[in-house]
């Protein structure tokens, strides 16, 4: 099993969100059990920001097994349809193409996506498996 990691779910753990912190470290820790930990080059350049020095950034991600993945045709080519469907049906434009390519790799290249935007993920990616330790449901 392969589970695809969204940026708050690391950032509740490095930053650390007093709210969701516990659990999301416990759903990285079930997901490591579980199978491989991976994030795409894009959560990869979130995450970057929070570090002093690329070496630190990935440090913490040897550290615990979190592998990084470029995004393939297939992933950008889901996003771009999932975007596109997204806009017809009247969403507005605060969602960034990042989410939609993070959705795309995970379904793509994952088994499922530990994130704590469900709604959001679970509308245009119906398809994809969600973990979110917020509300410990699938």
């Amino acid at each position: 099993m392969i589970t695809a990691i969204d940026t708050n779910i690391l950032l509740d753990v490095l930053a650390p969100n007093e709210k969701f912190c516990d659990a999301s470290a416990r759903a990285l820790e079930d997901a490591a059990t579980s199978g491989a930990l991976v994030i795409c080059d894009l959560v990869y350049a979130e995450l970057c920001i929070h570090f002093a020095t690329q070496r630190e950034c990935d440090a913490f991600l040897d550290a615990n097994e979190i592998r990084v993945e470029p995004l393939s045709r297939e992933a950008h080519f889901s996003a771009g349809r999932a975007w596109r469907m997204y806009r017809k049906q009247g969403g507005p434009r605060t969602r960034i193409l990042t989410d939609f390519l993070i959705g795309a790799h995970a379904q793509t290249q994952a088994t499922r996506l530990l994130s704590r935007d469900r709604g959001f993920y679970r509308k245009l990616f119906p398809s994809l498996i969600l973990i979110d330790p917020a509300t410990e449901e699938t």
